[in-house]
């Protein structure tokens, strides 16, 4: 539960973004930011860091594009505790719209891509270290991958000067015994890299699986305020920051967080445990049928839900 090369990092606007267009208040952020500063979480990821031609500001808030202006108005100018990073699509940011580190406010860029696309992210991952930022690469859906391809997936990504690479269960699929044979994989794989996790809770197990990943060694691992993110959301950050029992951790700012800016939230976007997400879940689907249903006036048609989607896989 304790170790010193542990580092959380907090995606409560990032992911939480994918259900609201992250079309948060500047109050929101700044609450999230100063809670995350008082309970001690090491990286907060304030978004993505996009071009405004894949994502115009009309449609989409602030916190899909990071622009710096945007961060310095919320985030302000003084004394941080904690650092900044901001997420990176493959095809969604041209390499002239990530600024030097010397004139950001962000200080790390997550590099997210699929295992086709990991000789992209490896270059762009490369291009952010080399303007000054730290950089993770987190490969996605990976219970979709095949073992082979996955391997060399690795092999590649122990060759690039990127030092840190995640484990992602995006569709939330996975029990602890596939993370536990996914982390051995990976640090036989990426010898001197450092690995971190990042789970859904379709099956109610991101807090689980992020146990499972500590006592197999992962050390960078990723939460949000009441778990709020994309369909059944992330591991409860409240939960881990607890679990650690690093006297480092407070855990009461978080909580009020919760109370005072997530409860309002919850009111108006559905995250979490719903079994429209379990299904997608236990079927390793990605969760946009589901995201899709919770939207519509049917969200509570879960057996039609169910047989539509077991129909569908098993025609595959």
């Amino acid at each position: 539960m304790f170790r010193p090369e542990i580092k959380v990092l907090d995606c409560t606007v990032r992911d939480g973004g994918l259900m609201n267009k992250w079309q948060f208040e500047d109050d929101f952020v700044r609450a999230v930011y100063q809670a995350n500063s008082k309970a001690g979480v090491d990286y907060m990821e304030v978004g993505y860091l996009s071009s405004e031609s894949a994502f115009p500001r009309d449609k989409f808030g602030p916190w899909r594009l990071c622009a710096d202006e945007d961060i310095r108005r919320v985030i302000g100018e003084g004394e941080r505790k904690i650092k900044l990073s901001a997420m990176a699509d493959i095809g969604r940011i041209d390499y002239d719209d990530i600024p030097l580190k010397s004139e950001s406010m962000l200080d790390m860029v997550r590099v997210a891509c699929y295992v086709h696309q990991i000789d992209a992210a490896i270059e762009l991952a490369h291009h952010c270290m080399d303007k000054g930022f730290e950089a993770t690469i987190n490969l996605m859906a990976v219970s979709t991958v095949k073992m082979r391809e996955l391997d060399e997936a690795l092999d590649d990504l122990s060759k690039s000067r990127v030092p840190i690479i995640y484990l992602v269960d995006s569709f939330g699929a996975f029990y602890s015994e596939d993370i536990d044979m996914l982390s051995a994989k990976y640090m036989e794989r990426l010898p001197g890299k450092t690995i971190g996790i990042h789970t859904h809770n379709n099956q109610q197990l991101a807090f689980a699986n992020t146990i499972s990943s500590i006592i197999n060694g992962i050390n960078y691992l990723d939460g949000s305020f009441y778990g709020i993110g994309r369909g059944a959301g992330n591991c409860p950050l409240e939960l881990l920051i607890s679990f650690l029992k690093n006297p480092k951790f407070n855990v009461r700012p978080i909580i009020e967080a919760i109370e005072s800016h997530i409860f309002p939230w919850r009111e108006k976007i559905d995250w979490g445990y719903f079994v429209p997400y379990m299904v997608t879940g236990v079927l390793n689907q990605h969760p946009r049928s589901a995201m899709a249903l919770m939207e519509s006036d049917k969200k509570n048609q879960i057996l039609e839900f169910y047989d539509q989607m077991t129909n569908l896989v098993e025609s595959l």
